[in-house]
């Protein structure tokens, strides 16, 4: 098809409209070039949680361990086994609790048992404070019951580490446009963590600071204030003998 021109050599109107159109045509061919296969046009940019703390979250909750001992209403306190099994649940309780929860001995109050009973609990209050327990930390209460031997009961609240579940390997990590991380990625990481961690309540926060040792610190500072060497003198002492060898 060939463009008419006027006298002037400039097209005509119906010649310029036809260029309008092969250019738009022209442009929409390479637009469409730059679409991903598959890709339907509906999909926008949007946000995904990077951190694997926030993407795979550690549940920490407290659950209660308990220990039941039975008292005979003859007995005389604890028996030699029961003192043992009461030192390993305060052992358990230290190193997996770290003393953040108070340990309470329920003693049976109505059963034929109840005098023994309060004997046995007693004793077992001390061995705790043997142990290292304070008395805050120790809680002495009773529980109505009936029966012949109701036994006594040592509770505490641990926290437990819930850890998460992984295996989500939905996504063709072999085909991905989005620069995103993948849904399982830092899973395997967080689970690790949570099954090995010894005290759960440390993924709370930070632990308390522990008393400072008075009598070091009152040693040091009476001789900052007369003026003393510190441990400066020590060492420079070491390097004298070596310079003298």
């Amino acid at each position: 098809m060939q463009i008419k021109s006027t006298s002037a050599g400039v097209p005509s109107r119906a010649g310029l409209g036809f260029g309008k159109f092969v250019a738009i045509a022209l442009l929409s061919t390479l637009a469409s070039g730059c679409k991903h296969d598959g890709a339907d046009g509906s999909q926008v940019a949007g946000w995904t949680l990077t951190d694997p703390e926030q993407r795979h979250p550690i549940l920490v909750s407290q659950q209660p361990a308990t220990l039941s001992l039975r008292v005979p209403s003859s007995a005389d306190g604890l028996t030699p086994p029961q003192r043992a099994r009461v030192l390993e649940f305060a052992s358990h309780s230290s190193t997996s609790d770290a003393g953040n929860s108070r340990i309470v001995i329920s003693a049976p109050g109505g059963s034929a048992n109840e005098g023994s009973a309060m004997q046995a609990a007693d004793e077992i209050r001390q061995l705790l404070i043997n142990t290292g327990y304070s008395e805050t930390k120790i809680a002495v209460e009773a529980y109505q019951a009936s029966g012949r031997d109701a036994p006594v009961r040592l509770s505490y609240m641990r926290y437990v580490a819930q850890a998460p579940e992984c295996g989500d390997w939905s996504e063709n990590l072999a085909r991905s446009y989005q620069n995103l991380p993948y849904p399982n990625m830092g899973c395997a990481a967080q689970r690790n963590l949570a099954v090995q961690v010894a005290n759960p309540a440390d993924l709370l926060g930070p632990r308390t600071m522990t008393a400072r040792d008075s009598n070091r610190r009152d040693t040091m500072y009476n001789k900052y204030v007369k003026g003393e060497t510190l441990g400066a003198a020590k060492e420079a002492k070491t390097i004298q003998s070596v310079e003298d060898q």
